[in-house]
């Protein structure tokens, strides 16, 4: 069984050495790992760091598509069994990888999402307070909204690891380019009633002034996009390019 692990880049030159040195250290008994860094037309160095590094592709985007964009590339790129998705930021353990694949491997699920909230308990007073509270505020409004117009009962859409059987995500057709690329995916799974599992990942979030995109507008994004596929029909690719070449 192969893993691919794709990780969308934009303007990381400062982490994705270490991120690399991370996800390689990873030990995965009787899985192959194939590790792909899609460089999102970032104008620093993160292209050439990742090219230096022995067991990565790198595919680099001439003009910047979005993170939902760059994942489509890999998505597209990869060979594995499994796909998982990773940051270029430290803000996320690979560590991690074994306990987010397992559901697939055992045949239990054909998609995980990895939850924040299942071990991290956030605080916002006193001394180590979170500086995060309007995120965690839209966290929380997102998981609400999602689980009550999809009948489900998760705790956490916006954790960045997530693994799929590769064969679910070619059967699965995303418009989204943006951050609101997971948003879409999850909804479609959703609608199309597959089997989803969630497990407790670790998380160390960075600041702004270290890299972090994700803003307040970024959310209302996600939130259209959750309750557009709730109304609207959801094809497979297959029927949706019959339906282009009849049009």
């Amino acid at each position: 069984m192969k893993l691919s692990i794709v990780i969308p880049a934009y303007n990381e030159e400062f982490s994705i050495a270490e991120v690399l040195r991370r996800v390689k250290a990873v030990q995965l008994v009787g899985i192959q790992k194939e590790i792909l860094v899609i460089d999102d037309a970032s104008a620093d160095r993160t292209a050439s760091i990742a090219g230096t590094i022995t067991g990565v592709r790198v595919i680099r985007h001439e003009k910047n598509k979005g993170k939902g964009g760059a994942v489509k590339t890999g998505i597209a790129s990869a060979t594995g069994d499994i796909v998982l998705i990773q940051d270029a930021d430290l803000e996320y353990d690979p560590q991690d990888y074994n306990a987010v694949i397992q559901p697939i491997v055992s045949g239990t699920a054909d998609a995980v999402m990895g939850s924040r909230f299942l071990i991290n308990r956030l605080v916002f007073w006193g001394k180590n307070r979170s500086p995060y509270f309007v995120h965690y505020l839209g966290n929380k409004t997102i998981v609400a909204i999602t689980n009550l117009l999809y009948n489900q009962s998760f705790t956490d859409y916006e954790g960045c690891y997530k693994a799929f059987s590769r064969s679910l995500l070619t059967q699965t057709e995303i418009e989204a380019n943006g951050f609101e690329f997971d948003n879409e995916l999850m909804c479609k799974i959703f609608r199309k009633r597959i089997r989803v599992s969630e497990v407790p990942i670790h998380y160390q979030p960075r600041s702004y002034e270290n890299g972090k995109k994700i803003t307040w507008r970024h959310g209302l994004i996600m939130l259209w996009t959750i309750v557009k596929w709730r109304v609207l029909p959801v094809a497979s690719p297959a029927v949706q390019q019959s339906q282009k070449a009849v049009a």
